[in-house]
Order: C-alpha cells, then sequence, then structure tokens
C-alpha cells in the first residue's frame, strides 16, 4: 500500500521566527490529513520571557485548499501555556515543505516552515532552516 505523496499526514520538523532578535524555535509536529482537515499535535521546546527554556505541547486544527494550509496551534497548559497561534501558510510543488506566516493577533507574529524529512529531504533539512 503506497501513501498519495500529496497527503501531509505525517511528521514534520518546523521552525518559527519573531520579528524581534529572539532566537528561532523548532518544533515537531504530527500532521493527519483527511479530505480538506488537518489535524494533529505539536512540540516544542520554546523560550519564557525571562529566556528560559520550556517544553510546551499544543494541538492544531485547520484545513487545506490545493497548496493553502491553514491552521491553529493551541497550547494545552503545559507550563502555564495556554494561548492560540494562527499558521496560514502555502505548500511547495513535491508537498515536502510549507511556508508562511504565524500570528498571535494583537501580539506577535513571523514567519514559519515545515518540512517533511523523509528520503532525499531529509539531508537538506539543516540548509533550508539556516536560509530561513
Amino acid at each position: 500500500m503506497s501513501r498519495d505523496a500529496n497527503n501531509l499526514t505525517g511528521i514534520w520538523q518546523g521552525l518559527y521566527s519573531y520579528p524581534q532578535a529572539l532566537a528561532p524555535v523548532s518544533f515537531t509536529a504530527t500532521l493527519l490529513e483527511s479530505g480538506a482537515w488537518l489535524s494533529g499535535s505539536i512540540h516544542e521546546i520554546a523560550r519564557e520571557h525571562d529566556g528560559a527554556p520550556v517544553e510546551v505541547y499544543a494541538t492544531l486544527l485547520g484545513g487545506r485548499d490545493g497548496r493553502g494550509v491553514q491552521f491553529t496551534k493551541t497550547y494545552d497548559g503545559t507550563n502555564g501555556w495556554v494561548h492560540a497561534v494562527a499558521y496560514d501558510g502555502a505548500l511547495n510543488d513535491d508537498a515536502t515543505e510549507i511556508e508562511g506566516r504565524w500570528s498571535v493577533p494583537g501580539a506577535w507574529a513571523g514567519k514559519f516552515l515545515m518540512i517533511r524529512p523523509e528520503g532525499r529531504r531529509a539531508g537538506q533539512l539543516r540548509e533550508a532552516f539556516e536560509r530561513f
């Protein structure tokens, strides 16, 4: 049984950046695509306001329309993180990268990149994050 290469279901490595001089944050996302719907979970080591690392978890729920990918990441309350973040991105031609913008309305916004590290793409992950 082969899976549809354009289906987004799987493990993705991601990185989001802030508009200020804060270090980018890497994350791991598990996506499940069913029809036009996306769901899943995210694990990351983020930074508190004082710069201390904090392990946090979130769920995601959203959708896909062609190359457009939108979802809301909602932190589950671990270590006091309970806010939601909107993601709006575009899928590349071979369905291995999603790039776009994230925002917490009225507070923060920045860029994000997600890469499906399978096969030949795994070796290119670091280079993609460096250019990001």
